[in-house]
């Protein structure tokens, strides 16, 4: 294998991201079948697929945003944050796996505890990747800044570890916080964006 370059051009990272992205939630959609039914109770057995799907849909919309927003931040990328990127799309493409067995299984605990270790993994390799181009830009740059401590990335975490064990005690409880966690997110995170107006 060949050495990388220092730093490259971001481009390529963030159209390929993009495009990883867009062809998940594809999927996703392509697994909602149409009904044998043409009333209300044909739809009445899908509702736990659809719910499953619509949640899905925001966390990756919710990563798509925040990709968009930190790699607006830097102003170049290096092997390291390719490889981290890589990563963060290797869980996320779990997420259309774990979307259709929650919603066809459901209330069955094993799909929804493993719906939250895809979650907390992808979140995990999210902070891996911001980490690294905080590494690349140096603690005083526009991403350092915004971040901060990133609590809410932390507590995120945490909302989806209590979540995996608490799939095989309450199911409900553990699909609550993940909708408490996509909520939390889903309110638009303006830290990198006022480091830009500033």
């Amino acid at each position: 294998m060949g050495s990388y370059p220092i730093a490259m051009e971001k481009n390529r990272l963030e159209a390929f991201s993009d495009g990883v992205i867009a062809i998940l939630i594809t999927i996703m959609v392509l697994e909602l079948k149409v009904p044998h039914g043409a009333d209300w109770a044909a739809l009445r057995p899908m509702l736990p697929l659809f719910l499953s799907y619509l949640l899905s849909f925001v966390f990756l919309g919710i990563y798509w945003n925040n990709h968009h927003h930190m790699l607006q931040s830097a102003d170049r990328v290096n092997g390291a944050i390719l490889w981290a990127n890589l990563h963060l799309l290797f869980w996320l493409s779990l997420v259309p796996f774990a979307t259709n067995w929650l919603g066809e299984s459901h209330p069955a605990p094993l799909p929804a505890a493993l719906y939250g270790v895809i979650l907390l993994c992808a979140g995990m390799a999210y902070t891996v990747l911001q980490q690294c181009i905080i590494r690349l830009h140096g603690p005083d740059s526009r991403l350092a800044s915004a971040v901060g401590a990133d609590w809410k990335g932390k507590l995120s975490l945490l909302c989806y570890a209590l979540a995996i064990g608490l799939a095989f005690v309450r199911i409900e409880i553990a699909e609550a916080l993940y909708v408490t966690v996509a909520l939390m997110w889903l309110v638009p995170d303006r830290r990198i964006e006022q480091q830009f107006d500033r």
